[in-house]
């Protein structure tokens, strides 16, 4: 088996592939059943596995993207299922999600993830704060359909809804604690790789000429949601930060408005809290 991972990384890294080891291996564990760093302990796979896994290295080479591949995508503490139809949630976000999870929150807080897509945010936010009461908005059908399929076993309210909608959700208005978001941002034209152009549902991609569309859109209605002192978090464009400050600012609701960065140093979010009447 080491001999066709081998194979297979080579024939992944040819294709343009930077992480073309990693796959190769992730591949392998996802067919025999168990977890990459355990593969030097599995017993050699059976006959079929050769077949099967040329088949997964030849549809990655064609830019199909590990997760639909394997069915799974990781995001914090919980694994998802990702296919077709969905936005594949990205490790960037986590630095978002890690934000989240260290603010000061009442013991049983309200929460919305709106744009939720496969419901990542909502779900994990969900898991590490399990008194919370934690609602998902996505505007798409087939995306919420596997946000519904990932949080099968959780509390989570999912909401099918434009985000744009005056008035969504408005017996909530004054009484949420935090509000995230992970919403299209690209700008048209944006330049993206094979993955994400031919198999990232368009609507999550992209917001309009300058990507602000629904970030403009996801902040109204965070204004009034929050309670005074309640949390905001958007994900943007690398591009936009600045852009993204000034929109928040520029509602008059919000004060400690922060740009922040994820893990690689590019600034991803901004965050904001709801101003507090003295």
């Amino acid at each position: 088996m080491s001999r066709a991972i081998a194979e297979a990384a080579a024939a992944l890294a040819h294709a343009g592939i930077d992480s073309a080891r990693r796959d190769a291996e992730e591949l392998a564990a996802h067919l025999i059943g168990t977890e990459r760093g355990r593969l030097a302990l599995v017993d050699p796979p059976v006959r079929t596995f050769y077949a099967e896994y040329r088949r997964l290295v030849d549809a990655r080479a064609r830019r199909v993207p590990l997760q639909h591949l394997t069915g799974t995508a990781s995001f914090g503490s919980v694994t998802l299922h990702v296919g077709p139809g969905v936005f594949v949630p990205r490790p960037e976000t986590e630095a978002l999600l890690a934000w989240a999870l260290a603010e000061d929150l009442p013991d049983s807080p309200t929460v919305i993830d709106a744009c939720t897509g496969s419901g990542a945010l909502a779900l994990a936010l969900a898991r590490h704060r399990p008194t919370a009461r934690v609602f998902g908005i996505e505007i798409c059908e087939s995306a919420l359909a596997y946000a519904r399929r990932n949080g099968a076993d959780s509390p989570v309210q999912w909401v099918q809804a434009d985000i744009a909608t005056p008035g969504l959700l408005a017996e909530l208005d004054g009484a949420v604690d935090l509000v995230v978001a992970n919403p299209p941002y690209l700008p048209e034209g944006a330049s993206l790789t094979p993955e994400v152009a031919d198999h990232d549902p368009r609507h999550a991609l992209f917001a309009g000429s300058d990507g602000m569309a629904v970030i403009g859109a996801v902040t109204a209605r965070a204004g009034s949601w929050l309670r005074p002192g309640g949390r905001f978090a958007v994900e943007h464009d690398d591009s936009t930060a600045g852009a993204t400050v000034e929109l928040i600012a520029h509602t008059g609701l919000f004060d400690t408005i922060v740009s922040r960065r994820d893990l690689a140093g590019r600034p991803r979010f901004v965050t904001a809290r709801r101003k507090v009447s003295r």
